[in-house]
């Protein structure tokens, strides 16, 4: 299967720049997994579609500041850094522009507003293109600094530039675990109260961890689906949940996943006899033929054309049904991707 078996056309003036003026007030997409057949609703309408004794699972991952604008000490150029992954107390992995200027001990600078402690950092690794390895100089409070000097590291394909309304709006509603470059983005459109309808539907809400890494920023670029290779991501999977997941299923009851991370992780530990409260890594590549063991139900946002989302998607409804009914969203005019409308698949 080729990547290309994945692709669709989508007018560029349909990519979602901005979240929704209201948060949930969100077009979805209703599909049936069994038929294909589909029908145009609102993601208000979420709370009806489920039934009592569904586990709605949802991933708790927060999103940091994580993109910072520095310059170099010595040559005054210039720096943007991405962190994406920590790799020691005070050592993060990023993708940095321009990288070829950053070598090995150059120090880069990242000031702070109002004159306040900036953060200041050396370049103590090189990998490949803009990937370097910065050990930080000690702060009083690291992430406090990253918090006040760092912005929200929006998609490329959202052209502008991230602003406080992001640092909101960015950000799921129940976001608690520090971790993520990037949203789980079929969380967004959740309030507190339409998660209090679905409670008092007698459906049991509960949550994973998947901290969205590096590989969300990276394009697809082999031709053939076998050859794709995730980059690892870190998932934790509390007690609480393994219980009711594990209840649900010996009972026959659903278990709906908000966003394809939250599928992962579960996936995952599924695969890997691992349906017990722990914390790892998965490079879990879901694509069709993929089979289910633990995930029926799929709340899920447009994904990119030969997007690995879009694969994973396509494994749990169906290739031809799902490129089908991308194909109506675009002509009914849908909003697509992170800040855009939502597909539920059941």
């Amino acid at each position: 299967m080729l990547t290309s078996d994945f692709d669709y056309d989508l007018p560029p003036g349909q990519i979602a720049q901005d979240p929704p003026p209201v948060r949930g007030q969100s077009r979805m997409l209703i599909v049936d997994r069994g038929n294909g057949a589909w029908r145009d609703g609102w993601f208000q309408d979420l709370p009806s579609l489920l039934r009592p004794g569904d586990v709605l699972a949802l991933n708790d991952s927060r999103v940091m500041p994580a993109r910072l604008l520095g310059h170099r000490i010595s040559g005054g150029g210039r720096v943007e850094a991405l962190l994406v992954e920590q790799t020691g107390e005070l050592e993060w992995r990023v993708l940095a522009r321009p990288g070829r200027k950053l070598l090995v001990g150059e120090r880069i600078e990242f000031p702070a507003p109002h004159g306040e402690e900036s953060l200041a950092a050396v370049v103590t690794q090189c990998g490949e293109g803009g990937e370097r390895l910065l050990r930080f100089e000690p702060v009083e409070d690291f992430f406090a600094a990253l918090d006040r000097i760092g912005s929200v590291p929006l998609p490329p394909y959202i052209r502008r530039r991230s602003g406080e309304m992001d640092r909101e709006r960015y950000q799921t509603v129940y976001a608690r675990q520090r971790g993520s470059v990037a949203a789980p983005t079929a969380g967004l459109h959740f309030t507190p109260e339409t998660l209090q309808r679905i409670r008092d539907r007698g459906v049991r809400v509960c949550f994973v961890t998947l901290h969205v890494g590096l590989g969300t920023f990276q394009p697809v670029r082999a031709e053939e689906v076998a050859d794709i290779r995730l980059h690892p991501e870190r998932y934790s999977l509390p007690e609480e949940t393994v219980a009711e997941v594990r209840l649900a299923l010996a009972e026959g009851r659903r278990v709906i996943a908000a966003g394809t991370t939250t599928v992962r992780t579960l996936e995952h530990c599924a695969r890997v006899g691992r349906l017990e409260p722990h914390s790892g890594e998965t490079r879990l590549f879901l694509s069709p033929p993929s089979r289910f063991q633990v995930v029926s139900g799929l709340l899920t946002n447009f994904h990119l054309p030969r997007s690995t989302l879009l694969m994973l998607v396509a494994a749990f409804a169906g290739r031809e049904r799902m490129l089908a009914a991308y194909r109506h969203a675009v002509a009914a005019g849908y909003r697509f991707f992170s800040y855009g409308d939502c597909m539920f698949i059941a």
